[in-house]
Formats: structure tokens, C-alpha cells, sequence
């Protein structure tokens, strides 16, 4: 038996609905014991995403083609390739039939170093690590978060329920990770999405900087567990909280303890455990 789309088409959308960035419509079957239905359905984009600093390409990751600028930028400071906004004076992106090019301008000063401590990434979907080179590149010689913003237990549930709302992208599809910013009222700031939940986080970051938001004053709540370079990534941007509504690595909980960063995992409505400085969510020092 054939049914109908899931919405009236439209000019413009096979679905019926104004087309979404980071997402295509594909022929499906549904199917069920008694019956077999043909339907459209919204999938999330996975592209190729080449960063390149001054011409010289630095890594490859697999990513949803949706703030690229933001996706730049965050990763250039989290990876420590820049140590401000500054340090990046363009990003221009470019679609190219085999993926899509981001061509960062990068300081002088930055570049140099980058030449001489150059990181070797192949990155895969949900994978942080993927070509690093040495094992003293995988542990950065990272500070301590001095962050100093606590907040109230209470405000995590709503704040948690702002960012599924923020979650297009994952309402369309069903496939993509969130990373949002919640300051210490618990009021939700910029959602980014993408396929790698890595790759969301540095969307964040990259959101923040561009904003000229202070990360130090609020959390960042992500919808996977939470990896060791999560938390490293947290640290880098100086986010004293990260609050996954997953699980953590052994190797994330003794990061976060090391890099003075307050990680809660398994965050749910009004429950949450906390793994690793738990002062700040308790909204007093200890």
C-alpha cells in the first residue's frame, strides 16, 4: 500500500515544509509486520569539512554544514590554534563538489607556532582524537577554570528543557547532538547542533566568541556523554560547567577534577550526579 507524504508537498520542500539547513529528504519504506508504506523523510547532513589555516589544510572532520563560522572559530580555540578572537582575522567558506573548505586567516604570530606544533587531525563522526600524532598531544597542558559562576540545582531542569526546544535540527531528524549555554539564571543561550557532538560543542564556543559572550559566566549543557575532550574543550574556553545528559569516561572525571572543571552527567528533569567539582552547582564553595 502506498500512503501519502507526511505533510502536503509545497513548492519548495518535498515535505511540505520550508527547507532546514544541515538536513536533505530522502525516499523511505515503513515498514511494520502488516503493512509497507512509502514516505519522505528529513535526514541530517554528513559532509566532509576541511579547515584550512593561511592555505595549509589542518584537519578533516565530518560535520553538519551549519555554522561553519562558528564551527571555525570554536575550534581554532578550543584546539588552542588561536588563544582569542583575534587571532582570526577571516574564515570564508567554500562548497566544493567533494565537501566544503572553511580557509581561516590566522594571525602571523599563531601561525608560526602552528607550524611548529602542527596537529595531524583525521577526524570521524563523534571522534576527537582520530590522527593525533603523539600521546603528548592528546593531554594538553591546559590551566585550571578559574570560573567563579555557581548556580542553583533547581534552574537545570528548565534550562535542560530550553535546549530540546533549540533542537531543530533533531526534531527533523533524529540524529544530531545539541551543545547550548545556560547563564546563571538559566537562561539558555545559543544552541548549535551538528552530527558530532564534538563538533557542536566548538559550534558553541565559536558562538560565544563571536558574541563576545563571557564563557566563564555560565555552563555548557550537552546532550551526549560527556568525553574526556569535552571537558578539555570546556576548560580551553573557560566554561567552568559542563552538565551532560549522558554519562561520562573515567578519563572525563579525572580530567574535570584535574582542570578544576564542574562536570554532571546523567542530567535529567531534576536529577543529575556529579562527578568533579560539585560547588558550583551547589551555588556555594566548598
Amino acid at each position: 500500500m502506498t500512503a501519502a507524504p507526511l505533510h502536503p508537498p509545497v513548492p519548495g520542500s518535498a515535505l511540505g515544509e520550508p527547507g532546514c539547513a544541515g538536513t536533505g529528504v530522502v525516499a523511505v519504506e515503513r515498514r511494520s509486520f502488516a503493512r509497507v508504506d512509502t514516505d519522505l523523510d528529513w535526514v541530517a547532513e554528513e559532509v566532509p569539512v576541511s579547515l584550512e589555516y593561511n592555505g595549509i589544510a589542518h584537519a578533516v572532520m565530518l560535520a553538519t554544514p551549519t555554522d561553519l563560522e562558528d564551527f571555525a572559530l570554536g575550534f581554532s580555540l578550543t584546539e588552542g590554534v588561536a588563544a582569542s578572537p583575534a587571532d582570526i582575522l577571516g574564515v570564508e567558506v567554500d562548497t566544493l563538489p567533494q565537501g566544503i573548505a572553511v580557509r581561516i586567516e590566522l594571525a602571523g604570530r599563531r601561525f608560526d607556532l602552528l607550524k611548529r606544533h602542527r596537529r595531524a587531525l583525521a577526524g570521524r563522526t563523534g571522534c576527537g582524537l582520530c590522527g593525533a600524532e603523539s600521546l603528548d598531544q592528546v593531554m594538553r597542558d591546559l590551566p585550571a577554570v578559574t570560573a567563579a559562576t555557581t548556580f542553583r540545582p533547581a534552574i537545570l531542569a528548565e534550562a535542560l528543557a530550553c535546549l530540546r526546544a533549540g533542537q531543530h535540527l533533531l526534531g527533523k531528524t533524529g540524529a544530531t547532538h545539541a551543545a547550548g549555554w545556560m547563564d546563571a539564571h538559566g537562561r539558555v543561550g545559543p544552541v548549535r547542533e551538528d552530527v558530532g557532538r564534538h563538533n557542536a560543542l566548538d559550534k558553541l564556543v565559536g558562538a560565544l566568541a563571536r558574541r563576545g559572550t563571557d564563557a566563564a559566566a555560565g555552563a555548557a549543557l550537552v546532550t551526549s556523554r560527556a568525553s574526556f575532550e569535552m571537558v578539555q574543550k570546556a576548560a580551553a574556553a573557560g566554561i567552568g560547567m559542563l552538565v551532560a545528559v549522558s554519562a561520562p569516561t573515567l578519563l572525563a572525571v579525572r580530567t574535570a577534577e584535574r582542570l578544576g572543571v564542574t562536570l554532571a552527567g546523567f542530567a535529567r528533569q531534576d536529577r543529575s550526579v556529579i562527578y568533579a567539582h560539585g560547588w558550583r552547582l551547589r551555588g556555594e564553595a566548598s
